[in-house]
């Protein structure tokens, strides 16, 4: 019997029992990278995780939620699907969540209707996923949505010439294609545009190009963690800043956890994003504590950690909506059109997309009073939608 229809039957069964009655635990799959190269973003979804139950509590209308962690250290749609099943017919949970790259959330859509969960997505950041089913919510971000701004930024600074440098893989086509939409519309051009394969780690050839082009900068997106460092560091020691080529990029490239290791060749780097660790009010500096707690210290927390806060606080809206019962259509109903204020500010769920609208920021790596490195909020572009979803 094929994987589909094994999950279908097993599913099927599922939804004949106990399922359908409020149960007494409401159980929460949680697919992200917490071993690997990537895992300290990992790290980060739990850490959202713990601490909005910390500052929450561990039940919902006396329903207890029970978190189950399922390692998936880097992209492999094969074996996240394969863990969804296992989440959804083994451990029967009633809501999947966390996924921190897109292949991975593409290969899990399938699987939703069938096992009547909804699935949360906390990072993974291609517009297209949201199209895949109707059982997906977003509480991150999408590189079209972070990205868009700067191609007005980039004109407003002077710049006219830019090379467009990504990986190759959906967001980071997502970025290329927005940024290049944005910054032609507003009277710039594209001169070049590279696509780097995801498994690049030497980014030399590439800053060869980049200054070949005799662009005036360097639009890039990698996605967050070590490849993203790599290319940053390249940029800095390969003589590119000092030669007056300016790096324009969404905030994967400058999450805080990377700025010590950056270093001072980091500051006055430009980038847009829907998060700053630094940001200032009061439900921030309340999360940041809290999750500081949960990852052991602040300087390791880094913007995967919100989507992870804000995504547990769609279910606890889900379990309360559906008082516990398996109803994923009722749950994702439930939570269309939310409005609450974030850790990053002001959010709410598109009805239409499912997708999160949220204020996006310029920044600029700046040096505290104690000499180190963050992102220092110098403007903000509110109630931002997905602009990839627009075009879908």
């Amino acid at each position: 019997m094929s994987g589909r229809k094994l999950l279908c039957a097993a599913v099927g069964a599922l939804l004949a029992g106990t399922v359908a009655a409020a149960a007494d635990t409401v159980k929460v799959g949680i697919i992200g990278p917490f071993s690997g190269p990537f895992a300290l973003q990992g790290k980060n979804f739990q850490a959202g995780v713990e601490a909005y139950m910390a500052l929450n509590g561990k039940s919902v209308k006396g329903h207890e939620v029970e978190v189950i962690y399922r390692d998936l250290p880097a992209a492999n749609p094969q074996q996240s699907r394969a863990l969804a099943q296992e989440l959804i017919v083994k451990d029967k949970v009633q809501y999947l969540g966390g996924v921190y790259f897109t292949p991975d959330a593409m290969a899990i859509t399938p699987l939703l209707a069938q096992a009547n969960t909804p699935l949360v997505i906390f990072n993974a950041a291609t517009s297209a996923i949201m199209t895949q089913s109707p059982l997906v919510v977003r509480t991150s971000f999408t590189t079209a949505q972070t990205t868009t701004p700067l191609g007005k930024i980039a004109i407003e600074r002077g710049i006219r010439k830019v090379i467009t440098a990504v990986s190759d893989y959906g967001p980071g086509i997502d970025a290329e294609v927005a940024f290049k939409k944005a910054f032609e519309a507003a009277g710039g051009q594209v001169v070049e545009s590279v696509r780097m394969p995801l498994s690049t780690n030497d980014f030399s050839p590439i800053m060869q190009r980049i200054r070949d082009s005799k662009a005036d900068a360097v639009f890039a997106f990698l996605p967050s963690g070590p490849t993203t460092l790599g290319f940053v560091k390249a940029y800095n020691e390969t003589g590119l800043k000092q030669a007056g080529i300016k790096f324009l990029a969404p905030g994967d490239l400058t999450q805080e956890s990377d700025l010590p290791a950056l270093g001072d060749g980091a500051l006055g780097l430009l980038t847009t994003f829907h998060y700053a660790v630094s940001h200032d009010s009061p439900e921030n500096k309340r999360f940041v504590e809290a999750a500081s707690k949960a990852i052991g210290g602040a300087e390791q927390l880094s913007f995967p950690a919100v989507g992870a806060y804000d995504g547990m606080h769609v279910i606890y809206k889900m379990i309360e909506a559906t008082d516990g019962k398996q109803d994923a259509k009722k749950a994702v109903d439930a939570v269309k059109g939310m409005a609450w204020t974030s850790p990053r500010g002001p959010v709410s769920i598109d009805p239409e997309t499912r997708h999160v609208t949220e204020n996006i920021y310029l920044r600029e790596v700046a040096k505290d009073a104690n000499g180190r490195l963050y992102n220092k909020e110098i403007q903000t572009f509110p109630n931002q939608k997905d602009p990839g979803l627009a075009t879908q």
